[in-house]
């Protein structure tokens, strides 16, 4: 299966307008951004649990990151509301459930095979700097590697931001709205600009708060490679999870 799949195009999704797809487990639905792969697949994508779902013990192989944009996450090591930003590494395991419904926007297969990182941050509870010859722009840095950076940007409204983006960015819009090359952005679109592309983006009325991740693009090729000679899933569902 492929959806979005063309890495070299811009691409918008504006996600709060698809309908839910049911996933494997009850009580959980999916709206996919992109995806490359049937059951096991390199994949972006909305999740959203009903109050009470939950899944079986599984493995990632290929690792999953996660951002929590309503409602609480749970598994064995705590519980993870809005804002919280999850990374999973390869080879790592957990149970999820939600006891009272979440919803999260979802990566997997997207991670370096040697990558044993755990990364559990509550963004709510982390200020923001100031981003440098960006007036009305703060950033909080979440997570990087000679592969990616991960942030989260605040904007002030009607700020402006115009950036070369030799290594391509995928953005969602957490709050607020952002306009980028006459593309109006709401609550939950996703946008994804292919290596050697620039962004002018303006913030609306309310300012925006946007989930921000660079650098990754030229990995793609190597992702999608990794996840095809990966070795068959043993675990009913091992890296299905909320895909």
């Amino acid at each position: 299966m492929k959806i979005a799949a063309d890495f070299s195009k811009r691409i918008i999704v504006h996600s709060e307008a698809l309908p839910w797809k049911a996933s494997p487990m009850k009580g959980v639905d999916r709206r996919p951004l992109d995806r490359v792969g049937e059951e096991v697949a390199r994949a972006t994508t909305i999740v959203r649990y009903a109050p009470g779902s939950a899944f079986s013990p599984h493995v990632h192989t290929g690792g999953e990151e996660f951002f929590v944009l309503e409602g609480t996450f749970q598994d064995e090591h705590g519980d993870f509301p809005a804002g919280s930003y999850i990374r999973n590494p390869p080879q790592s395991s957990h149970t999820p459930s939600s006891e009272k419904g979440c919803m999260m926007l979802v990566k997997l297969w997207q991670f370096q095979p040697e990558d044993r990182t755990h990364i559990r941050l509550q963004t709510n509870k982390m200020g923001s700097i100031e981003l440098a010859n960006h007036t009305g722009v703060s950033i909080t840095p979440l997570y990087k590697d000679h592969i990616e950076d991960v942030s989260l940007l605040h904007l002030q409204p009607h700020t402006t931001i115009d950036w070369d983006l030799p290594q391509g960015a995928e953005l969602l819009v957490i709050e607020g709205s952002l306009t980028e090359n006459n593309d109006l952005l709401k609550k939950h679109s996703w946008l994804r600009l292919p290596v050697n592309s620039k962004i002018n983006a303006k913030a609306g009325n309310q300012g925006a708060k946007v989930w921000l991740k660079t650098g990754y693009l030229n990995d793609v090729n190597n992702q999608i490679a990794r996840l095809q000679i990966s070795p068959k899933c043993v675990n009913t569902f091992q890296d299905k999870t909320i895909i």
